[in-house]
């Protein structure tokens, strides 16, 4: 009979495989994190120079805002993209587990995660603290730099294909363009009025002040063709 291992060998045997995988994770992500900036601020750029001929005083801007957070701004909408430091598993219910690519190596389903949120520009303008934003994507990648999205509409199903797909510049711009469309497809419309018929004394201070009353995208407000939530 072989002898069982000690406590302490079994702790090493653990922080050896899982402890230095997350590790790995987290430095690949940091770079693709990296490489999604450089392609926002290019893709901006390219936006930029074209909308002038046409109308410029549509703003576009790039704004980076430390290691693990960067803002699109295009028009009355920005994207605030923001790099989670942990890396993730999944539960063994998520369809990513029904893969051979999983099925043959378990530690393949460790990722780390970038997460895409709408706001309204005028949100980070006025500084309304209060103000909603709402998760449009969140990318997921591995220490093999396979990826995949799950997002809305055209984000949930056009980057899905995590045992292929390998994450790179050009599958980069294709995602950061595909969130801006997303985000660009709704309109904010007028919310009911019996929605809005009461305010408090509060609330008009706060307005005039610094114009904080509460305002989302969805909240309150209805929006085109925006029926799908996520799960």
């Amino acid at each position: 009979m072989g002898s069982k291992k000690q406590p302490k060998q079994l702790i090493i045997d653990v922080l050896k495989e899982k402890a230095c995988l997350k590790q790995s994770v987290f430095r690949k992500t940091i770079d693709v994190f990296a490489d999604f900036k450089k392609e926002a601020e290019k893709l901006v750029e390219e936006l930029k120079d074209e909308m002038c001929k046409v109308d410029d005083q549509v703003i576009l801007d790039y704004t980076e805002k430390g290691d693990f957070e960067f803002h699109i701004k295009f028009g009355g909408d920005i994207l605030v993209f923001y790099m989670h430091t942990n890396v993730f598993d999944f539960p063994k219910s998520h369809h990513i587990w029904t893969s051979s690519y999983l099925k043959d190596d378990e530690l393949r389903a460790y990722c780390g995660m970038i997460n895409v949120y709408n706001f309204l520009a005028d949100s980070f303008k006025y500084n309304r603290s209060n103000d909603i934003g709402y998760l449009v994507a969140r990318c997921f990648v591995n220490n093999e730099k396979h990826f995949f999205v799950e997002g809305k509409r055209q984000l949930g199903f056009l980057y899905n294909d995590f045992i292929h797909e390998v994450i790179e510049p050009k599958k980069i711009r294709a995602i950061l363009e595909s969130t801006i469309l997303y985000s660009m497809d709704f309109d904010l419309l007028t919310p009911p009025y019996d929605t809005m018929k009461e305010v408090s004394v509060m609330d008009i201070i706060e307005v005039t002040n610094a114009m904080k009353i509460k305002t989302g995208k969805r909240l309150g407000f209805k929006f085109q063709a925006d029926s799908d939530d996520f799960e």
